[in-house]
């Protein structure tokens, strides 16, 4: 467990235990939720609050989708972000979960979340001041996770376009159709997850048990916007990946046709032929044409004569 104590316009401290909430500024209470199982009986005596059983169950459940929700105490939201590596494919994603209440923020997470020790850096270095509020901390986490989504957005692209290249490329001996299908699947969970958490900010928004300041606004305004285009992002791509499967297939399609026609045109070139040389095959003792001098010859010229006239015929009329 990490102790902050934040009081705007000073740097945070680390403090190593904590039995009551100071005088002024907020805390930061961070739980690693496979060590610290026991968590509500750190926090209860210190707001005097009872916490929900079944929120309790909810934040030590590491598979949790975007959900909030809230008391008269405080407010619960479920975020979903992604691990440590930058790397779509899989997506690895944790589950971090926040507990605010009037001057405390809670949260639960995994040891390999590293949004919220992102968070922890900027404010001990200064690029982030200490927020007054437990909304405006939230929002710091929030925006740190979104950031990370938008940049997998330039690895999606890259992997994704080299795949429908092969796919589409004639040449290409071996059709990647595995990894391009596994890229789908990342994509459409991308854009799933993108709509649990629109959903989830929005119902934060509408149910928050605090009063939000117009910079707590403009920053969740923000972070919104920034999961709708990763959102509308992962739908274009799944399109483009669709639209390549299609294509494809067209031009499998156009292809076969064109070998299908090739081999009509050479059928019907060589019926006629099969048919005069069936005729001439029969064993009938009394055919004239077999006593012919130049009869062989003959049938010859007249099989020439009909197989490139067919052939002229099928060319002019573009058959291939």
């Amino acid at each position: 467990m990490d102790i902050f104590h934040l009081i705007p316009g000073q740097s945070p401290r680390r403090l190593e235990r904590v039995d009551e909430l100071p005088e002024e500024g907020l805390l930061w209470l961070d739980f690693i939720r496979s060590d610290h199982q026991d968590w509500p009986s750190i926090v209860q005596p210190l707001v005097n609050a009872e916490i929900d059983i079944e929120h309790i169950s909810d934040s030590l459940n590491g598979r949790h989708p975007p959900f909030f929700d809230g008391t008269g105490d405080y407010d619960m939201l479920i975020f979903e972000g992604l691990g440590p590596s930058d790397d779509p494919f899989p997506l690895d994603t944790r589950v971090g979960v926040m507990f605010l209440f009037d001057r405390l923020l809670v949260s639960v997470r995994e040891a390999d979340a590293p949004s919220y020790t992102q968070v922890q850096q900027r404010l001990a270095n200064g690029r982030l001041k200490c927020p007054p509020t437990p909304v405006l901390l939230a929002q710091f986490i929030l925006d740190a996770m979104v950031d990370r989504y938008l940049k997998v957005r330039e690895v999606l692209d890259t992997r994704l376009t080299a795949l429908q290249d092969d796919l589409l490329d004639p040449a290409s001996p071996t059709k990647q159709w595995r990894p391009l299908l596994a890229a789908r699947r990342v994509v459409r969970r991308l854009e799933s997850l993108g709509d649990a958490q629109h959903e989830a900010l929005d119902a934060w928004r509408r149910g928050s048990r605090f009063d939000w300041t117009q910079s707590e606004e403009v920053r969740f305004r923000d972070i919104v916007e920034h999961v709708v285009r990763v959102t509308q992002h992962a739908g274009n791509l799944e399109r483009d990946v669709e639209s390549a499967i299609d294509l494809h297939f067209a031009a499998v399609g156009y292809r076969t046709n064109r070998i299908m026609k090739l081999l009509t045109v050479i059928s019907a070139i060589f019926f006629p032929l099969n048919f005069i040389t069936s005729l001439y095959g029969m064993n009938f003792e009394y055919m004239p044409e077999l006593h012919w001098r130049h009869g062989y010859f003959l049938v010859l010229g007249l099989l020439a004569s009909i197989a490139a006239g067919l052939l002229l015929w099928f060319r002019q009329r573009r058959f291939f």
